[in-house]
Parts: C-alpha cells; structure tokens; sequence
C-alpha cells in the first residue's frame, strides 16, 4: 500500500519554519584547465559520424562508441571544445556530448541541449514561477521503507521531506511507495493512482528495472545511476564513487597535474572511484602512474618513476589517510597536490590527530561544507533528526535536492544556464537524462574540515 504518513515525518516537518523558498543560480565561470590539443578536423568528423551511429546501438557497442567520443572530444582545449559545441546546429547527435564534455569542466554550453522531451511532464502543471519553479501535482516517491535498505532510504525520505515542507509556494500531493516488494509494481501502483512525477527508486538494480520497462507513461527522477540509460524524458541523479573519481580527475587536471600516483584500499566503492579516475584522466591526456596498497610501508619506489608524480589521489578512510600522509612526505611526496574522496571524513573527528589531514582537498557537499541558503545548517537539523547525523547527512542532502529537481527539472532543461544550487552542489542536466553534480570542495585545517576557497568552481 502507498504510505503517505511516515516515522519522522513530523520531525522533518518542524524543519519547514526555518526552510526558505527555492532559488536558482546561474554556473559560475571556471578557470582554464589544462591546454590539449587544438581542433582536429577529422577528428571531430569522426566524433560526428560516431554520434549519429550511436543512437541506432545498444550495449557494449554503444558503450564503446560513447567512450570514442569522450575521447576525442577529451583532446580538445577549453577554447576549442566550446567552439566546436557553438558551430553544431540543433539536431547534430554531437552536440550533447559536446554539451556534456562542458558541463563536466564547468564551462557554460552555448545553448541548451538537443531533447526529445524537455518538460518532464510540467505541460500539464500551473504555469511556472519566474525563478522556474514548477513542481508536480502528485508526487509518488519510490523507496525500500521496509527491509534492509530502509535504514538508508531514511535520511533521503527525510531531506526530501524537509524541503518539501519548506516550500511556501504551491505543493504537490505526496505519497510513498515502499519498493521492497519491487519497484516495478511500486511504479505502477503510483501510476495508476494518478502521480503525475515519480521520484526514485534508490536501488541500482531497482533503477535499472524501471528503464528496462520501455514504455513509462509518467516520468522518472531516477535516485541512482544503472546499467541502462535514462529514457527520453526521464532522469537519473547519483551520489556515485564514478562522479567523485570525475570530480576528482577534473579538480586534478585544472590545477595542471597529469601525473596522479593513487593510493587506495580494496574497497567497492574505492576501486569505483579510482577507476572512473584514471578513465577520466587518460580521456584528457592524463595517467594514473600507479594504483599502490594502502597497507604500503616505503613509498620512495612510487616517487620517482620514469614519469614524475604531479599529485596524490587518496581513496582510503581519513583514519587510514592519517598514517599515509607521514609516509608519503618521507618519500618525497609531501609537497604534491593530494586530493581524496569524500571518505576521508570518514573515521576523523580529533583535530588533535586530523591535523595531519591538513591541505587535502576533498569533494563534499554544499549544506555541510559552507551551508545553503533556506536550509538550516547541518548541525542544527541533526540535533532535531537523527536520520541527519554523521554520514546521514549525506543522504539527507541528497534527498533534499531531489525535492527540488523534481520541482525544476523543466527549468534545467530548457536553459543554457540553468542550474540549481544543491545541498549536495551546483546541479545541472546533460542532454542524456543524467543530472551532473559540482561537489563544494574542503580541506583539513587545524585539524577540522574547511570549506576550500570557491574550489567547487574551478
């Protein structure tokens, strides 16, 4: 059954006295990363023809297809790479890789991506606000409530819920659809009570059901990124390792470092992260020199390859970072650049020990790096909600900005410039369905996470 009362619900509802209204924020400029090479002709006749073939396969071919794109495209300066998207009239399939390719290094698109649909279903809602706002009629969200993944679809649902609550304009209906019995029957009961938007499910496989269904007659902001690619007019939005390794690799790359020696541990999530790392690294001329053990003693080996090492990636714990940091400075490495994942809040919190952490940059999100306007701040909601505490507030964030995705995705879609400036940072909509999120950047300072001076932008 659909559950529209919820545990928490009152409590992520007190927040909403405190919540301001929704705003929009148009992409700052970023500064140049570093310079590629300059347009190719037969090179971009080649992405061209490559494009207009990919949106006829599937599978593995259309994967290997896309990655030939990224690549050549990856070749391209700023300059040329904005110029080469400016030159593609409407309707040329390049455009939205081009489009995309300029979203990830945080440069403004010339004009607004190429879509089949681009309301996600607002035609038939009241007219949108000026900032764009324009939120669905009935909202049906999709989450395990029962089962395993309930503990973490908990902080979602109440950040979701906390800003809807927070909105002083017009609201949708909302009503939960519990997923744990499958998200496919979940979609279509919401469906067939009338939801005009449906947002999740949270479930990777789960997502991946969904789209692999063809036909759905009401659109989908998907809360995780599968296998399968978001149909035409629906959504996918992540907080995936794969976007922090980008992150990471672009953040890198700005700064003029090529060379990256990666130290990280075993896990999932890790090796994730350090894949779409290195990916995103040789796409721009880039190399990882070595994916070293976290349980390594002796460093110097690593330190003076046949090509030197421009900067540290770190995807361990901030508790294992902690033992790293001496043992990277003693081989020489202590003046390099050395950026990690998000993990690296993970296991801190004594500034007396974390002060070795200090100078490491990290992606995290807006709301707990520098806080956002109409949130209250992540200390004040924790002391109210569990579900925002610790590592929660995480998903609490990004429950958050779901809300108001749903509430602007047309908005997102038909603008150049359009953007949304998330609790979990700057979000923006490529051409393919997949909202593309710019981390706020902090650092250890005395021992305490800072916020990274306008790091998030460049």
């Amino acid at each position: 059954m659909p559950l529209s009362r919820l545990p928490l619900l009152a409590g992520a509802a007190l927040l909403a006295v405190t919540l301001g209204a929704c705003t929009t924020t148009a992409p700052s400029s970023t500064p140049a990363a570093v310079e590629t090479a300059k347009v190719e002709p037969q090179a971009i006749d080649e992405a061209r023809a490559l494009a207009r073939d990919t949106a006829q396969l599937s599978g593995a071919a259309r994967g290997e297809n896309e990655s030939r794109i990224e690549r050549l495209l990856a070749n391209l300066d700023n300059e040329s790479l904005a110029r080469v998207a400016a030159s593609l009239p409407e309707g040329e399939p390049l455009y939205n890789y081009a489009g995309r390719a300029l979203l990830r290094r945080g440069l403004p698109l010339p004009r607004p991506f190429d879509r089949a649909a681009a309301s996600f279903g607002a035609d038939d809602r009241p007219p949108a606000d000026r900032d764009g706002y324009r939120p669905p009629q009935r909202l049906a969200v999709l989450l395990p409530l029962t089962g395993e993944l309930a503990v973490a679809a908990a902080p979602v649902r109440d950040g979701l819920l906390a800003a809807f609550h927070g909105e002083t304009r017009r609201r949708p209906e909302i009503t939960f659809y519990d997923t744990t019995a499958g998200a496919v029957a979940a979609y279509d009961r919401a469906v067939a009570a009338g939801s005009d938007f449906v947002v999740g499910p949270l479930n990777r496989d789960e997502v991946d059901a969904v789209f692999r269904r063809g036909t759905l007659p009401v659109p989908v902001l998907a809360l995780n990124r599968g296998a399968v690619d978001p149909p035409a007019g629906h959504v996918s939005f992540s907080l995936s390792p794969e976007d922090e390794g980008v992150a990471a690799a672009e953040y890198l790359l700005a700064r003029g470092a090529r060379n990256v020696l990666v130290v990280a541990n075993n896990d999932e999530t890790q090796r994730r992260a350090v894949a779409s790392m290195r990916s995103r690294l040789a796409e721009r001329g880039g190399q990882v020199t070595a994916v070293v053990p976290n349980t390594t003693e002796d460093f110097a080996a690593f330190a003076q390859p046949a090509t030197p090492v421009d900067a540290v990636f770190l995807a361990v714990k901030g508790s294992t970072a902690r033992t790293l940091v001496p043992k990277l400075a003693l081989a020489g490495l202590g003046d390099r650049p050395r950026v990690a994942t998000s993990q690296l809040l993970s296991g801190t919190g004594k500034a007396d020990q974390d002060r070795v952490l200090d100078g490491i940059a990290f992606p995290a999100e807006t709301w707990t790096n520098r806080g956002l306007a109409g949130l209250p701040s992540a200390d004040s909601v924790a002391s109210r909600l569990p579900s925002a505490r610790g590592a929660a507030a995480r998903l609490f964030a990004f429950g958050h900005d779901a809300w108001r995705l749903a509430a602007y995705l047309e908005h997102l879609a038909r603008r150049a410039d359009g953007s949304l400036e998330g609790a979990t940072g700057v979000l923006r909509l490529d051409g393919f369905g997949n909202v593309q999120r710019t981390p706020a950047w902090s650092t250890f300072n005395g021992g305490r996470p800072v916020p990274l001076s306008d790091a998030s932008r460049g």
